[in-house]
């Protein structure tokens, strides 16, 4: 088992910097996801650690062992691909066996470690059968089971559930957290799935344009972001934003934006008070903006006026899509409301659990201010 540094880690393709400067320390057992949309350098960063690429400057380190120069084979990874990558003429144990076999391990050795792969994943009526005579989900399976024999310090999975449908995807990833938890060894798992990240990792750094946004929590990234890109790109629906200004007047402090005013409560004015008159940007998740009529109790709340533009009923609740001005923003109400398109509503924020950013420096990420 073994920790994992990136030590001021870049990876140039040509001109183009697609990992800018990485500084991040992964702990020994840890379960690590690496998210982030397309383009942003997570799976680039993934396969420097293996050695499917060079790093153009920095370290790369797997415990004490700086790892840039030793060859894949040697670095002590499995790597499991978003592509099943089995071999369609050889039997599930032969696929699970193959690397094993490349090694010379001894064949007892090597009947021990696929049975127990087998059982720990649930596949042992299946050894005998060929890829093709396999859901998608047993594939995948199949692909974790080649890596859990060979006893790897680091496990690698590069968006393996993402040619899986979407009930598979939620009983294999179940599968996978309970993998870790059995196997006791560090898991790096890159997803573009922010709801992957949520529920399986311990940490999650979060990578745009190539740099860690914010590294942390499950519950620190959704709770207390550091930017609007993290902000916006954890949750689901994601975070509504408003184009404002802070105003202050007779000791209040206000959220200005063109179609409404709120009042920020008394005991978080000060952090807002010294922005006044410049720009922000209000930010507020879809579930803390409420219908009156169930809002909950003892929370400090301001009213806005919209306009319902699109409902969607999902059972357990209702996603409002409306307008305030030019600005459409969701809200997650109560299962008990009624609506209809084109209402003339009142909703209200809950004023305990808003970010706001300032716009004023930085116009494209700007930074949370607290």
């Amino acid at each position: 088992m073994a920790s994992v540094t990136y030590d001021h880690v870049w990876k140039k393709f040509g001109d183009v910097e697609v990992l800018k400067d990485i500084q991040l320390a992964i702990n020994d057992k840890e379960f690590l996801v690496l998210v982030g949309p397309s383009g942003c350098g997570k799976s680039t960063a993934l396969r420097c650690l293996a050695g499917l690429e060079e790093v153009t400057s920095g370290e790369i380190l797997i415990g004490d062992r700086v790892v840039n120069d030793i060859s894949p084979k040697d670095r002590d990874i499995a790597m499991v691909f978003q592509s099943y990558a089995l071999y369609p003429h050889m039997t599930v144990f032969d696929n699970m066996a193959f690397g094993l076999k490349l090694r010379k391990t001894p064949k007892e050795e090597i009947n021990r470690r696929v049975n127990e792969a087998a059982a720990t994943l649930g596949l042992e009526r299946l050894l005998q059968r060929k890829p093709r005579e396999l859901s998608g989900g047993q594939r995948q399976r199949v692909a974790l089971g080649r890596a859990i024999v060979r006893n790897p310090q680091v496990f690698l999975l590069d968006e393996p559930l993402s040619n899986l449908d979407a009930k598979l995807r939620v009983q294999t990833r179940s599968e996978i957290s309970k993998l870790h938890q059995r196997l006791q060894t560090t898991f790096i798992y890159v997803t573009h799935d922010q709801v992957e990240a949520m529920t399986m990792a311990d940490r999650i750094a979060v990578m745009y344009k190539g740099i860690i946004q914010q590294l942390d929590t499950p519950q620190n990234l959704y709770n207390r972001p550091d930017n609007l890109f993290v902000a916006g790109f954890i949750g689901s629906p994601a975070m509504n934003f408003f184009n404002a200004k802070i105003k202050v007047e007779e000791g209040n402090v206000y959220v200005v934006t063109d179609s409404f005013t709120v009042q920020i409560p008394d005991d978080r004015k000060d952090t807002y008070a010294p922005y006044d008159g410049k720009e922000i940007i209000f930010g507020i998740r879809p579930e803390n903006v409420h219908n009156p009529e169930f809002c909950p109790p003892g929370i400090k709340t301001s009213e806005i006026e919209a306009v319902v533009d699109v409902i969607e009923l999902m059972g357990n609740e209702i996603f409002l899509y409306c307008m305030t001005g030019d600005t459409q923003f969701v809200a997650r109400v109560d299962p008990r409301s009624h609506y209809s398109i084109h209402d003339k509503v009142k909703l209200v924020f809950n004023m305990e659990a808003f970010h706001i950013f300032d716009s004023s420096d930085d116009k494209e990420n700007p930074k949370a201010v607290r």
